[in-house]
This record gives structure tokens, C-alpha cells and sequence, in this order.
């Protein structure tokens, strides 16, 4: 296994579970919050799509999708606290565009060879992710760190344990 089948295979296994968990929720299910102070499941899609739009940027410019107008600031910081339904997708919605900008990640990363996936990385991101490679890992399991935040909202919601 080299360095690319290992970053699919764990942008394939993030994807998995994290799909897993949304497969059952419904478009008003996904406002809900794991707990007080943290980001309702709708919020955590579109940072998540937005962030590997903007990471595959820094990675490999002109590689990703082109979001919605509005999209990425309606997945912002500054909107955490916004619990207006009617400012966020429909589960659906969210799914589709995910795909899209997984899709072109995955693309990218096949493109890669081994001395692409180990330059520096994009200085911004040098301290967290300091080569390319490390860049594409952060992509492939940033879905993985948001996954076990939706486990409360399942339990909350009777939904099934699945893993």
C-alpha cells in the first residue's frame, strides 16, 4: 500500500461512518445540537464541504467544485449560533455537494505522485499539515472528527446504534 491508497482508504472509511450516521435523519433532525455550546449537524455539513473546498484549494488550485453564492459565509464562525432552518440545506442537498467536492479531492489526490504528496505544505497550513500528503490526510479524516458528534443527537433521537 503506498500513500495514496492509504489516504483513500481513509477518506473511503471517514465517508463510510459518516455517512452512516446521517443515512436515518431527516432535513429537521439535522438542526439538532449534540449538546449545549455545539454546532448542529446542517452547520457541521457545510463547514465540512466549505473546508475541503478551501483545503483542495490550498492543495492543488483550480481541483475543487464551486459551491453555492452564500454558502461558505451560511457555514461560517460567525453562524454558529443560527438555529433559522430556513438559512441551511436540505440533508439532501448537503449529501450531493459532499460528493462533489469528495469526488474532486479524490481525483486530485490520484493525480498526485509521491514528491507532490511530499512538498511542503501550503504555508498556512504548514504547522498542522507541514507536506501535501499531510494536507489530503487532514481532508480524508476531517469527517471522521465530526462523526462522533452525531452520536448523542442518534441516541437522543432513538435512532439505531450502528457501530
Amino acid at each position: 500500500m503506498n500513500a495514496r491508497d492509504a489516504i483513500r482508504y481513509s477518506m473511503q472509511l471517514s465517508d463510510q461512518v459518516f455517512k452512516s450516521y446521517l443515512s436515518d435523519l431527516d432535513d429537521g433532525e439535522i438542526m439538532n445540537r449534540p449538546g449545549e455550546g455545539c454546532n448542529h449537524v446542517a452547520w457541521q455539513l457545510g463547514h465540512l464541504i466549505s473546508s475541503e473546498v478551501q483545503l483542495l484549494q490550498q492543495a492543488c488550485p483550480g481541483q475543487g467544485i464551486d459551491l453555492p453564492d452564500g454558502f461558505a459565509e451560511a457555514h461560517s464562525k460567525e453562524q454558529v449560533g443560527c438555529d433559522d432552518r430556513t438559512k441551511f440545506h436540505s440533508l439532501g442537498e448537503y449529501l450531493e455537494l459532499y460528493d462533489k467536492v469528495r469526488a474532486a479531492s479524490a481525483k486530485a489526490l490520484d493525480a498526485m505522485s509521491d514528491e507532490q504528496l511530499d512538498a511542503a505544505g501550503p504555508e498556512a497550513m504548514r504547522e498542522f499539515c507541514p507536506t501535501v500528503g499531510s494536507l489530503f490526510t487532514l481532508i480524508a479524516t476531517h469527517p471522521m472528527m465530526h462523526a462522533g458528534q452525531i452520536v448523542p443527537i442518534r441516541r437522543r433521537l432513538n435512532k439505531p446504534i450502528l457501530f
